[in-house]
């Protein structure tokens, strides 16, 4: 199995053992080595009282995107640190886009870079974060 087809199984069995991201309806649209793009579609139960995306679900999502990018060597990895700057809005019904890219790799530290937006390419956030390895497998190979 080259490195593209071990990132899209890690990816596809850690949103299979969520509770969180098939209760958000997330869909993996790619995964390859060092690059995740998933999408989720805005409902009413994910809009804070402007009747805009909340911020905790477009954290969210992109927090996924960032988990299945760093996890994506099949060695464990949890965030360290994550920060989102808020750039823009979306209603209900819009679906959004979290393409997520490894900026760099170090030992067991690594950053990623995570650009949310709509699918109609209008920004929503920026995200970067900052994860470290524990230790073990994600799956077995």
């Amino acid at each position: 199995m080259d490195a593209n087809e071990l990132a899209s199984k890690v990816a596809g069995a850690m949103l299979a053992a969520e509770g969180t991201g098939p209760a958000w309806g997330i869909r993996i649209e790619e995964a390859r080595a060092g690059y995740v793009r998933i999408s989720m579609t805005l409902r009413a139960d994910m809009l804070n009282g402007h009747r805009i995306a909340h911020g905790g679900i477009v954290f969210a999502l992109a927090d996924t995107a960032f988990a299945y990018v760093c996890n994506g060597r099949n060695e464990r990895a949890v965030a360290a640190q994550a920060s989102i700057v808020f750039l823009g809005s979306a209603q209900e019904g819009e679906t959004l886009l979290a393409e997520a890219e490894e900026m760099a790799s170090e030992g067991r530290s690594g950053v990623t870079r995570v650009a949310v937006r709509t699918n109609g390419g209008r920004a929503v956030a920026e995200f970067t974060g900052y994860s470290r390895t524990i230790g073990g497998a994600v799956i077995e190979i």
